[in-house]
């Protein structure tokens, strides 16, 4: 296959960069599994943005402070100040944000000094995702191909030029492209307990090992610090930050209070590693007894019902939580532009790198970080756009790649050990 520009993945960044790139370019988007199934639909608490002027210093702040002060700086900058942008796009197409009358309704969460998330119920990332879904669906120029695994890139004298993937059934092709973003999610499908989907496992980071495309900080992986304690395998099911920021406290097997829920997530999940192993017990409780019942039913529906289907109601006992593997700080290195050290090759989301969330992520700044750099990409690569001088078909011998998804889950955890070893 041929393209203009090539996005591999279809969450809130792959999604919305397709979106910001012109009619009169030929975008197309592959996806590891089914276009919903991205770690993007998961999303609960909601999406940062900064409400006016007077709150730049401490939406700043508390950025920074959450990431222990290792954020980049302009990154954080760019992030804050684009914001309200970015939700005036989303509005735009569709998105439907909690609101009181005419004015936004605004949610804290863990570690923020004021209210300052926009939220739809509990289910911010699927309302975003999927309008964005449904208009990239709708432009003649996007073409979407779902249960398509990239295994390799087409480079040379680090330049990139597209891909090399299979389908569901085992076909490898080649998709040759004057751009490419790399939109790939995070590396859940790596750990035993994660929040993400089993698919996403690096697959970005591995190629970017394989090329030498230059990497940043990926020993920073954030521990959620509740996911619903439960026996079953599988994904763990997130309880949204926003469920604290509204009041819900942790407690011990006595019913006793040991942590404020509202400071960062690194440090409230290893208070939580802490009592357990004071108790020798395997997960701690949440209460939501400080919140009214009908806040729960209406802000928070899908958690309440998905509790109530595993057996507990929330309205009435805690449940069990337990720290699970949620987010990727750190991945493909880029820059302010979302462009990695290889031509040609951009990375976005979660796969990518430009330093905003330090060694830690405040809450709801995901989805916003996502959309920002990736509109940002989509802008960069039309500024400069120049087609390749031989944009052509490739044949592929697919037997050079046989074990290649092991060896590439291998690639990472080793590379990400290294890493921490190393800061140790």
């Amino acid at each position: 296959m041929i393209t203009d520009v090539l996005i591999v993945g279809c969450g809130v960044a792959g999604l919305y960069c397709a979106l910001n790139l012109p009619d009169d370019k030929k975008v197309t988007v592959v996806t590891k599994n089914e276009a919903p199934k991205s770690d993007s639909f998961l999303a609960q608490g909601g999406i940062c943005v900064l409400r006016d002027d007077t709150d730049y210093d401490a939406f700043y702040e508390d950025t920074m402070k959450a990431g222990h002060y290792e954020n980049n700086p302009d990154s954080v900058h760019i992030m804050i100040h684009s914001s309200q942008e970015v939700i005036s796009d989303l509005v735009s197409l569709g998105v439907r944000f909690e609101k009181n009358g005419e004015s936004f309704h605004y949610t804290r969460e863990g570690a923020h000094s004021r209210p300052r998330i926009l939220f739809h119920e509990d289910e911010t990332g699927k309302e975003i995702t999927s309008h964005l879904l449904e208009t990239a669906r709708s432009r003649k120029n996007i073409m979407l191909i779902e249960n398509f695994t990239m295994v390799d890139l087409l480079c040379a004298d680090n330049i990139c030029n597209g891909i090399v993937g299979h389908d569901a059934e085992g076909n490898y092709i080649s998709i040759s492209a004057d751009y490419t973003v790399l939109a790939t999610g995070g590396i859940g499908g790596l750990f035993k307990h994660s929040t993400n989907y089993r698919h996403l496992t690096g697959d970005a980071l591995a190629l970017a090992l394989k090329y030498g495309i230059k990497l940043q900080h990926i020993d920073y992986i954030q521990i959620h610090p509740t996911t619903l304690y439960t026996k079953k395998s599988g994904r763990e099911f997130l309880i949204s930050e926003s469920v604290r920021g509204e009041g819900a406290i942790l407690l011990n097997a006595k019913g006793e209070r040991f942590v404020n829920e509202l400071l960062p997530r690194d440090v409230v999940a290893n208070a939580i590693f802490d009592e357990m192993k004071k108790e020798g017990s395997e997960h701690v409780w949440l209460s939501m007894s400080p919140i009214p019942e009908a806040e729960i039913r209406t802000h928070f529906p899908h958690i309440y019902e998905h509790c109530l289907a595993e057996g507990y109601d929330v309205t009435k006992e805690p449940i069990p939580v337990v720290p699970s593997q949620h987010y990727f700080m750190g991945g493909i290195d880029v820059d302010r532009y979302s462009k990695t050290s290889m031509d040609r090759l951009y990375a976005v989301g979660e796969t990518a790198c430009n330093g905003v969330h330090g060694r830690n992520r405040l809450a709801s700044n995901s989805l916003l970080e996502s959309l920002v750099f990736a509109k940002r990409a989509a802008k960069h690569i039309m500024r400069n756009y120049s087609a390749l001088a031989q944009a052509r078909e490739i044949a592929v011998d697919a037997s050079q790649y046989a074990g290649y998804a092991e060896k590439y889950k291998e690639m990472v955890l080793q590379a990400i050990d290294k890493e921490r070893h190393s800061h140790e």
